[in-house]
Formats: C-alpha cells, sequence, structure tokens
C-alpha cells in the first residue's frame, strides 16, 4: 500500500530528528515549508526554546513580492535569520531540513545563510 507524501515526509522528519540536536552554541537550523511561505528558526533543543526566527510573513521579505513561497522569499529568510544570528555572535548551525528534499527552497535558504556567514 502507498503512504502519502505527507506520512513518507513525516517519518523522514522523525528518522533526521533522532540524529540532530541543537545546543546553544550550536543551535538547529529548522526550516518549515508550506505551499504559501517558508520558515525558519534556530532552536536550542536543551532547553527547548526558539532563539532566533525568521519567516516569509514578515514585512520587510515579503514586500515586493508577489508569492511568499518561492525561492527568491527562501534567499531573503535566510539571509534575515544569518543577520540576526550574527547579531547574537551565532556562527555555527546544524541544518535540519524538516524532512523536505534539499532542494529549490529548502538549499536557496541555506545558500542564503551560508553566503552572510552561517557554518553548518
Amino acid at each position: 500500500m502507498a503512504q502519502s507524501k505527507l506520512v513518507s515526509r513525516q517519518r523522514r522528519r522523525e528518522r533526521i530528528r533522532k540524529k540532530v540536536v541543537g545546543t546553544a552554541a550550536k543551535p538547529r537550523l529548522s526550516v518549515y515549508k508550506s505551499l504559501s511561505h517558508i520558515y525558519a528558526q534556530l532552536i536550542d533543543d536543551t532547553t527547548g526554546k526558539t532563539v532566533i526566527a525568521a519567516a516569509s510573513t514578515e514585512k520587510t521579505v515579503s514586500e515586493g513580492l508577489k508569492h511568499c513561497g518561492n525561492v527568491v522569499a527562501a534567499k531573503k529568510v535566510g539571509a534575515n535569520l544569518a543577520e540576526r544570528a550574527l547579531g547574537k555572535n551565532i556562527k555555527s548551525v546544524i541544518f535540519d531540513r524538516g524532512g523536505n528534499q534539499y532542494h529549490g527552497c529548502i538549499k536557496a535558504l541555506a545558500d542564503a545563510a551560508r553566503e552572510k556567514g552561517l557554518n553548518f
């Protein structure tokens, strides 16, 4: 019996989360993508707190964009997150793609964050 895309993605996500754990010194960069928007946050798993968050729903990112769930928006979100992280003296992170393929928007967000100075 064939699994749905959602169930497959959730299983991949659980498999990834078993291995990827963020700390205060090296938080986890978690990415979530919906059809309309893309969200990213740096999470300290030891305390269970979100350190920094960025999303395509923010005015600074969505200005001038026709659609906020595409590669252009993902690049803006990645750059925005990296600038905030460097402002809080966070230079290296662990990347969590959230069960999504490392392709398209997810890759664009990661590349933009790397260009701005985050290491992962």
